[in-house]
């Protein structure tokens, strides 16, 4: 699959699931070239705050265009929960480009929209 733009692989206002080290390699250098706020939900399907939070974390995609979200089940992709030292679900870690910007672990609404708005909005200055 070629991919002839961004958008085709990163759509707007969408929670995007990888499932394969390839996806996850694919979507995530889309992602970085795009220069959004990049946010990643490692979870787990046995885990109950991460069940509870992931609707919210929909939520907060539909409603943040300007921001790129990821959701990771650490089972299927362990090499990718460990690139980024994830020790508990649910974890959230924000991105700008290469560089991890900041991190919420646990299912703390307040505290992760707290962050998504203070590094969307360094992101838009």
């Amino acid at each position: 699959m070629a991919a002839t733009a961004t958008t085709e692989l990163i759509p707007a206002g969408e929670v995007i699931a990888c499932h394969t080290v390839e996806e996850w390699t694919e979507k995530l250098k889309a992602a970085r070239e795009s220069n959004k706020l990049i946010v990643i939900d490692f979870t787990a399907t046995w885990c109950p705050p991460c069940r509870f939070i992931a609707p919210v974390f929909v939520e907060f995609a539909k409603k943040h265009l300007d921001v790129i979200f990821f959701k990771v089940d650490v089972d299927e992709l362990q090499s990718v929960a460990q690139e980024f030292k994830v020790e508990a679900m649910p974890t959230f870690v924000y991105l700008k480009g290469a560089e991890q910007v900041d991190k919420v672990v646990g299912a703390a609404k307040d505290e992760i929209e707290a962050k998504l708005l203070k590094h969307s909005q360094v992101a838009a200055a």
